[in-house]
């Protein structure tokens, strides 16, 4: 296996060939309009075109490395990011009621929301090989409606290197700050595709009110609904409950989802397998960010039963933790041993929980290495898929529809 980096004569791709997609045999990813057309056998015999000189257009040489789909944050906080500023300092109190006081009293010094901060980490996020994300961008009294479109310029300012899908997120509450269900509803319209709740027991004290003004909102709009849910056990496992049965009374199933679900994991036995499968029933998706000391998912479990799960990084480096990098195979690492995956397999699901299996968190139908996919591919050397979930190497190159947009750990847009 070559360590070479790949290498091309442009930044779009009409050709990505000889790579390994999946770590299966040598392919030739062929590309149009940002799309794979075609996955061919690669032809060792044929002439390389990254050789001095070469002329050959669009054909980027992948120097027999392992392919997988561009990853895909399910999960993130990209408005309120300080990647890139001097180093803050954590302060205030624990716990979400703390962290929501803390942050709202130091936000606007930060210049949060702001588009040069949102845009150093996506571009942070681009450079380790996620693709497309699904972000949580704060609504409420203080900014309005301002952070989602500082979202939408540093995503444009991009230029496609990377989808982001919004959920307009009350972070400070929604029935316990009066105005906050009209500016979600205001967002809603304005053409966001998800609207969110946070904690309808424990922070509005009203799960029932808060859900109720939720999904009346999504069904006026056509939007989905994803709901942080940090409340445990049978105090959390009773809101999921809540949920089901509004879903599938208002026929929004496949747009509803549980983020952080912590209950889910929480609950034994048959009372955890009945939960699970009437989510499934209902349609109703999770959300997980693998974090240290919480009861994890049983993933397999939710596979079975059919709720899809998506891998988030949360928050990135902001004034809730000094933690995280915004990169989704180093956290897929975590999320294989907290799961206890050893087995190939199993490392195998955690790869593409992070990448193919989480294509409906970003409004795609399919997000694969296969034919009428987007043409997102990451290129790391490792001998395998397992081999790359454990080690999470370098990323070598990363193609977002059909452009180069990273190379050996450098961001090209």
């Amino acid at each position: 296996m070559s360590t070479t980096p790949p290498t091309g004569q442009t930044d779009t791709v009409t050709v990505l060939r000889d790579v390994r997609p999946w770590g299966g045999e040598r392919s030739d990813l062929h590309v149009a309009d940002g799309v794979i057309t075609a996955v061919v056998p690669h032809d060792p015999a044929a002439q390389p075109v990254s050789t001095p000189g070469s002329t050959e257009p669009g054909v980027v040489e992948g120097s027999g490395l392992l392919a997988l789909p561009g990853l895909v944050n399910a999960h993130a906080h990209v408005d309120k990011s300080w990647w890139g500023k001097p180093w803050v300092s954590y302060g205030g109190e624990p716990g979400t009621q703390g962290r929501i006081a803390h942050e709202r009293a130091h936000r606007d010094e930060l210049g949060i929301p702001g588009v040069d901060v949102t845009l150093a980490v996506l571009r942070e996020s681009v450079r380790t090989g996620t693709t497309a994300v699904r972000s949580h961008v704060d609504v409420d009294l203080g900014v309005g409606l301002r952070g989602i479109e500082v979202v939408r310029e540093a995503v444009a300012a991009l230029g496609g290197a990377i989808h982001v899908e919004i959920v307009a997120f009350p972070q400070d509450g929604v029935l316990r700050r009066p105005g906050v269900l009209d500016l979600l509803d205001q967002a809603a319209a304005a053409g966001v595709e998800h609207i969110g709740g946070l904690d309808p027991a424990s922070i509005d004290r009203d799960p029932v009110g808060q859900l109720d003004g939720l999904f009346a909102i999504a069904e006026r709009h056509g939007v989905g609904i994803d709901v942080h849910l940090h409340d445990g056990g049978e105090l959390g496992a009773f809101q999921i409950e809540l949920m089901i049965d509004r879903t599938v009374r208002a026929g929004l199933q496949g747009k509803v989802n549980v983020a952080h679900g912590f209950a889910v994991g929480q609950l034994a036995g048959a009372r955890q397998a009945d939960l699970v499968a009437a989510m499934g029933e209902a349609g109703i998706s999770m959300t997980t960010v693998a974090p240290i000391g919480a009861a994890p998912l049983p993933l397999h479990a939710l596979r079975a039963a059919g709720v899809p799960v998506g891998l988030g990084t949360d928050g990135i480096r902001d004034l809730w933790s000094p933690y995280g990098t915004g990169d989704l195979l180093t956290l897929t690492t975590q999320l294989a041993r907290l799961s206890g995956f050893r087995r190939d397999e199993d490392l195998v699901t955690a790869a593409r929980t992070a990448s193919a299996d989480a294509a409906r968190f970003v409004g795609r139908e399919v997000h694969d290495l296969v034919v009428g996919a987007p043409a997102d591919v990451v290129l790391v050397d490792a001998q395998n898929v397992p081999d790359a979930v454990v080690r999470a190497p370098r990323r070598a190159l990363v193609v977002a529809a059909g452009r180069v947009v990273a190379r050996d750990g450098e961001v090209l847009v």
